[in-house]
């Protein structure tokens, strides 16, 4: 069967999943479960997969579910905690003092912030912390949940601790060995150590406009989709400190990547970041004389609410220090960063304790494990949580209160993310490499969609490769995951078109980036956090703009780098 055909069918899925959330605005607890069917259809009758082996990889998605089921409901934990404990109203107190402007906290909190903590957990982690905290400010619940997870986007290629370069390139490191033996046009790497460090330094290159586009892009979207005015110019009239955050976060960042390496770039960029922009938003610098705000909840569209309700006085009180208040915050990101850097040797104790899952059904291919101690839901989030009990001196029956709620809450991300991760393990499992399994031997369900579409663009590559990057974490829920699962596919198209690995390759680690504001994972997660479960459509319509004039000015930085300066270089 040709790949354009494995490739229709392998769209079947994803189309349905966007045409029944955005189109028809079903819940992604109805439309995912009817997503995943088609794929169980797709890869029994026309890949011709065993149906026990489906059934296999089917359950092996749910495991992996549960794991982040584990941070979403650390995440929902930690929101309700501080708020029956008096600290979320204490930093609402805190925040008035460094500014009322909601352009001003959805940059410090949603950019900044949430920079840091991807560059520490990756993992959805931070539109996890970022948008229950921006809901509790006062905004929209709708608001909170896209601004965060478009801001999500140029930190998650140097996530975790640098693991999607440093890991998620780990299959390239047979033919970067090979190149290096063969001392090829272009090479101007001698290990895969050093290849991971120029795909990190050419990635930021790619970021580096969209760093200063991108958050200004979005201040006018909020105030103009979210705004009485409905004006794209109130937004753009922060402009000055949108520039100021950007160059603040930017030149961290970008010296981190060139001189150091890809483990740090967005983890000192979002903290540097975070305490210059707050120290200039205190002393006024660069912020707007008048102060814009969302408006009485009661003008708000009804969709931009949730079950989850959001603070709209502009006064606060302040129940405890404000130190005691950002405790919980200070010790989750100590904590992050402490597990995540493995010279410290807490990484490697937390992710070898597992609860494994080996030989699904009696496949021996099929594995899973929940790393229950690793996930930044256990450690630290629900760790910290209980810990401010104490640090807060809550009452036990708030504290019990504050569990209850969390609970309450994970019943339909539950059921969503049980059949879109399901569906992934199916999309990932489909080209394996077993005669038994795979009689055909075809490519994977997404490796037949980027083959397909690498046909057609030809010479125009550099254009569409970060979309393919973007396809992968869509799909996946995963800047890594997509790395592993297309950094060898757009290695093998740079070869065939005669282009430059390097800056194919990164263009494919920026995509998985940017791929993060429209993946259904962090969306579901996302929703459930700030109680949009349902409103994923609603979420998906406006983050898919953002995500293609980011592929757009990508592509057109990545085309320059390869038709016009590279030929400078070597």
């Amino acid at each position: 069967m040709s790949v354009g055909i494995l490739a229709l069918v392998a769209l079947v899925p994803i189309a349905l999943a966007l045409i029944l959330m955005v189109g028809m605005r079903w819940p992604a607890t109805k439309a995912m479960p009817v997503a995943w069917l088609s794929a169980v259809v797709g890869a029994v009758a026309v890949w011709n997969l065993p149906a026990a082996y489906v059934a296999a990889l089917t359950v092996q998605g749910l495991i992996t579910a549960i794991g982040i089921l584990i941070i979403v409901f650390g995440a929902i934990l930690i929101l309700y905690t501080l708020q029956y404990s008096g600290g979320m109203e204490t930093i609402q107190h805190g925040f008035q003092n460094i500014s009322r402007d909601r352009r001003i906290q959805v940059l410090i909190i949603g950019y900044l912030f949430a920079a840091f903590i991807e560059g520490a957990a990756g993992f959805g982690t931070p539109a996890a912390l970022a948008a229950p905290l921006l809901l509790s400010l006062g905004f929209p619940p709708l608001a909170a949940v896209v601004m965060c997870l478009v801001f999500n986007s140029f930190p998650v290629t140097f996530g975790a601790v640098g693991t999607p370069v440093i890991l998620g390139m780990k299959y390239l490191t047979t033919l970067v060995d090979a190149a290096v033996l063969a001392s090829a046009p272009g090479v101007n790497f001698h290990s895969m150590e050093m290849f991971d460090k120029i795909v990190g330094q050419w990635s930021t290159i790619m970021h580096l406009p969209m760093i200063y586009i991108l958050p200004l892009f979005m201040l006018g979207f909020m105030t103009r989709f979210f705004g009485q005015n409905k004006s794209w110019s109130e937004g753009f009239a922060a402009w000055k400190f949108s520039l100021f955050v950007s160059t603040v976060f930017a030149v961290p960042y970008l010296f981190t990547a060139w001189f150091v390496g890809p483990e740090f770039p967005s983890l000192i960029g979002g903290l540097v970041g975070l305490g210059l922009a707050i120290v200039g938003a205190k002393k006024g610098f660069c912020v707007p004389e008048k102060i814009w705000d969302f408006g009485p909840s009661s003008t708000w569209d009804a969709e931009w609410t949730g079950t989850v309700s959001a603070e709209n006085s502009t006064e606060f009180k302040a129940h405890m220090s404000q130190a005691r208040a950002w405790a919980p915050y200070i010790l989750i990101g100590i904590i992050l960063v402490i597990t995540r850097i493995p010279d410290l040797g807490l990484k490697g104790l937390l992710a070898g304790v597992s609860i494994p899952f080996k030989n699904i059904l009696g496949f021996s291919s099929v594995n899973a494990s929940i790393q229950y101690l690793y996930l930044p839901g256990t450690i630290p989030f629900a760790l910290v949580a209980i810990l401010t009990i104490f640090i807060h001196k809550m009452p036990s029956d708030k504290a019990a209160k504050a569990w209850k709620e969390a609970i309450a809450k994970m019943k339909n991300p539950t059921i969503a993310l049980f059949f879109s991760v399901a569906l992934v393990s199916i999309f990932r499992g489909s080209g394996i490499a077993d005669a038994a399994l795979n009689p055909h031997n075809y490519l994977s369900m997404p490796l037949a969609l980027a083959d397909a579409v690498s046909g057609l663009a030809g010479q125009t590559w550099p254009m569409f490769a970060s979309f393919v990057g973007g396809l992968g974490s869509f799909i996946t829920g995963s800047n890594t995951v997509s790395d592993l699962l297309f950094a060898e596919f757009q290695w093998g198209v740079a070869s065939s078109l005669n282009m430059s690995h390097q800056i194919i390759v990164s263009a494919q680690a920026v995509g998985g980036a940017m791929g993060n504001m429209i993946c259904i994972h962090n969306i579901v997660a996302g929703c459930a956090v700030v109680g949009l479960s349902g409103m994923e459509g609603a979420i998906l319509k406006r983050t898919v703009w953002p995500f293609l004039l980011y592929g757009l000015i990508v592509g057109v930085v990545a085309s320059l780098m390869t038709f016009v300066f590279l030929p400078h270089l070597f």
